[in-house]
């Protein structure tokens, strides 16, 4: 789907405001809504979220970089950078908020941050070799031994070990690329 984001994508860009932008919409816009509920805790803001997020990608299309990071990674960037506008602004907060000094508010760009780090981990994983990123998924996201692995996998226990160490080198590269600290 990746790929097909990104094509829908540079057809935005290129001024192609039918289709593209719909199905972009349709593949996103739920999601938008559900983070925006979460961040925001009013379904009035988490539309706003939708709509106004959906005006910035029309706007930036043309922006998104393939090479550091996928359209999902573009597409929650930007409602991720509204949201926090969003939070911050007074007439968003109820009234009695306003009032009431309640220390630090929660930011919920946290939120995103989060996921946006995910998505490009799963971008940068995806990006492996299969034998690498096989190996990887199976160590860290599936909590094996790397014994457990070279069993699973079939493979003797020293290709599972350089397997490792190439791919968590790789994955390292990768995730400076798009300026995610490791």
């Amino acid at each position: 789907m990746g790929a097909e984001d990104a094509n829908l994508l540079a057809r935005v860009a290129g001024g192609d405001l039918g289709h593209p932008l719909e199905e972009l919409y349709d593949r996103y816009a739920g999601r938008l809504y559900g983070l925006g509920l979460r961040l925001l805790g009013d379904p009035g803001l988490a539309e706003e979220l939708v709509q106004e997020t959906f005006v910035r990608l029309w706007q930036s299309a043309g922006r998104h970089d393939p090479q550091r990071g996928s359209v999902a990674s573009f597409v929650f960037t930007i409602a991720r950078r509204l949201a926090i506008d969003l939070q911050r602004r007074p007439s968003s907060r109820p009234f009695a908020e306003l009032e009431a000094d309640q220390g630090p508010a929660r930011d919920p760009g946290d939120a995103i941050d989060q996921l946006l780090v995910g998505l490009n981990v799963r971008d940068a994983l995806d990006s492996l070799p299969d034998g690498q990123r096989e190996v990887l998924e199976l160590l860290y996201l599936q909590d094996l031994t790397q014994r457990q692995v070279a069993d699973r996998v079939g493979v003797p226990l020293g290709t599972v070990k350089t397997r490792a160490f190439y791919g968590l080198r790789a994955l390292r590269q990768t995730l400076r690329a798009r300026d995610i600290d490791v």
